[in-house]
């Protein structure tokens, strides 16, 4: 089959939709070799490349794409119906299909966070999803899920009774989150700005990662606490974050702020990590929390949204809307050695079930159920 597939987000930071459709676009043509990939990028081309790999013109116009103005939005959704010829299938890995002509179209629906809070969105985003996402949504003859929570919630909330929804689950990149030898950790703790342990956050800094909380959850941390673990962030800086700005002001040199880091650097900062906290008030999966646990890194996180589904027992639950909760969650995990080494244990059990080995099999198959099935009558 010829499939066309929206790579449009990898010309952005490999953050969480980036990363999803770099790992599948990377596995997916190894695993069916006789099809035939095209990937968009503004333009049809049999080339997979990331924004560090693309040319200089390219990188400066379109990284930018998570804050693209409407205009340059409509632009590239026109320049989409422009192929010779259709598709056998269409793969939209980013909620909105757009204009590429094929016979099937595959959407991947990763979260329903602009309809149940659009207060956690940019308002631009949530212009373009009231905009395209109801009228575009429906032309999919399957919606792909990253867990069962969001299929639970696309059933209630969409009103799409004649397209199938899956769920399938994301994965670990194990070749790098992974136990790093002690001399490489050593290389690379000697480059961060403070030697001292630490407490450990990954994640975009935007509302609905609760950062506030966090933060104001370590200032309620025993002295003691506070005095012998900093708070590191790590992360792409979004949006709407005055409070968290003034707070992290306040909190003054005990938070260090490391921005976008890459999946090495991760790696590292997990294996270093104390522990890792993840206070998200909605995730439609949260892979973060299985990277640091495939690094041997206790965990803490909410006990709302996806999450409990895709950290199982291997993880500390707190209550993401109460600042306490979340500071005793922690000290608990900091101070209880017993539970520390289980948390690792059960942990690394559990991230090994998740491979994007699997997600890309399991993807594929829906490929060749949607290709095998008539077409549905709308």
């Amino acid at each position: 089959m010829q499939v066309a597939l929206n790579t449009l987000p990898l010309l952005s930071p490999l953050t969480g939709i980036g990363n999803y459709i770099w790992q599948l676009a990377r596995r997916l043509p190894a695993l069916a070799p006789n099809d035939d990939y095209v990937y968009f990028y503004g333009y049809f081309t049999r080339q997979l490349f990331t924004a560090s790999q693309a040319g200089y013109r390219v990188k400066k116009s379109l990284t930018t794409l998570p804050f693209m103005t409407a205009a340059a939005r409509t632009i590239i959704d026109w320049r989409s119906k422009f192929h010779r010829g259709t598709f056998d299938l269409y793969f939209e890995p980013n909620f909105i299909p757009l204009r590429i002509p094929a016979r099937r179209t595959v959407t991947t629906l990763h979260d329903l966070v602009f309809m149940l809070h659009p207060e956690y969105q940019p308002k631009e985003r949530m212009e373009h999803f009231r905009r395209r996402f109801e009228r575009r949504i429906s032309r999919s003859s399957r919606i792909i899920t990253d867990s069962v929570y969001v299929r639970e919630q696309a059933a209630t909330l969409l009103q799409l009774p004649a397209v199938p929804v899956t769920p399938i689950h994301l994965g670990v990149e194990h070749d790098v989150f992974r136990l790093i030898d002690r001399q490489h950790l050593a290389d690379f703790s000697s480059k961060l700005p403070s030697r001292e342990p630490f407490i450990l956050y990954v994640g975009t800094i935007e509302p609905r990662k609760n950062l506030p909380r966090l933060l104001q959850a370590y200032l309620d941390l025993p002295a003691y606490l506070k005095k012998a673990y900093t708070l590191v962030l790590v992360g792409f800086e979004g949006w709407r974050n005055r409070e968290f700005d003034a707070l992290v002001k306040q909190v003054g040199h005990r938070v260090i702020y490391l921005g976008y880091r890459s999946a090495e650097e991760l790696a590292c900062l997990y294996n270093l990590a104390s522990v890792f906290v993840f206070p998200s008030l909605y995730e439609g999966f949260g892979l973060p929390p299985l990277e640091a646990m495939a690094c041997g890194c206790p965990v803490v996180v909410s006990n709302v949204a996806a999450l409990p589904e895709v950290c199982g027992d291997a993880a500390y639950y707190v209550d993401p809307n109460d600042t306490q909760s979340i500071a005793e969650g922690i000290a608990k995990v900091l101070t209880d050695g017993s539970l520390r080494q289980d948390l690792v244990e059960r942990g690394l059990r559990r991230a090994s079930a998740f491979t994007w080995e699997k997600t890309a099999r399991e993807t594929l198959q829906v490929f060749d159920q949607v290709l095998a099935e008539p077409p549905a009558k709308r």
